[in-house]
């Protein structure tokens, strides 16, 4: 299994970065998979494999830095020169929320559930899609949100979403070959409901879970990389990484 980092930006892009984005590939025999789809994301996909063979695209949350590139796909799937309709896995109220997407930039209401096969999962779902089992754990945040869980070829790959601390995801990631892992503030909040994590918490978490390999993901590069690269290992006890556009992870070999 290869994972590859195609935006790894919070609600604020980088500099010429993208929004949460991976892709997920099993080997030839089985299109890839789009995890998350936020802004900037449909742009850097294009550069590393054929938008019409993806095969699946998988949506943890309905906040618009993971979904907003939902639209631009579903134009070129719909007026592009090829055919093509992949799955979209939607969390509940995902149908509404992109039909509120589409008619806020003036497109049809149905313009992203004509593009895609929409199918909307329950969390307690276990999914196939190619040669991957998909698992999904609810993590607390600002609104309903899902880790999710990729396992093929006796590998397990495990996103942890936005998230605040929580030991749910501890368990659902125990023992991961890779825990990718929101690291988005470097304090906690000030005030209100918790719905992210520092990178010292981070790390923490993937100790906790005893994963074999932690990547912080989701920070700004307004952030200082080597301070959270640091606070990461001291939470996690060992050498992690973070995560960068063009990253690749290779699991199972």
């Amino acid at each position: 299994m290869r994972i590859t980092v195609l935006g790894k930006s919070p609600a604020w892009q980088d500099a010429d970065g993208a929004c949460s984005g991976y892709l997920v590939e099993t080997g030839p025999a089985h299109p890839a998979v789009l995890l998350d789809c936020g802004p900037g994301v449909f742009a850097k996909l294009r550069t590393r494999v054929d938008y019409a063979a993806v095969g699946a695209v998988v949506i943890t949350h309905l906040h618009a830095d993971h979904i907003l590139d939902l639209v631009p796909y579903a134009s070129a799937l719909r007026y592009g020169p090829r055919s093509a309709r992949p799955k979209l896995y939607a969390p509940p109220g995902g149908l509404e929320a992109f039909a509120g997407m589409s008619s806020a930039t003036a497109m049809s209401a149905e313009h992203v559930a004509l593009a895609f096969d929409v199918t909307v999962y329950d969390p307690a779902d276990t999914l196939t899609i190619g040669e991957a089992t998909v698992r999904f754990q609810p993590v607390p945040h600002f609104i309903p949100a899902n880790a999710v869980e990729f396992a093929a070829g006796g590998a397990r790959f495990t996103f942890s979403a936005d998230c605040a601390p929580n030991q749910e995801l501890c368990d659902f990631a125990a023992g991961t070959d890779l825990l990718l892992i929101e690291a988005t503030i470097p304090e906690p909040e000030r005030d209100g409901d918790r719905g992210h994590m520092t990178p010292f918490e981070a790390g923490e978490h993937g100790a906790r879970a005893q994963a074999k390999r932690v990547v912080l993901t989701h920070f700004s590069d307004e952030l200082d990389v080597a301070w959270a690269r640091a606070e990461g290992e001291r939470g996690f006890g060992a050498a992690v990484d973070t995560a960068h556009e063009g990253a690749t992870y290779e699991l199972g070999r």
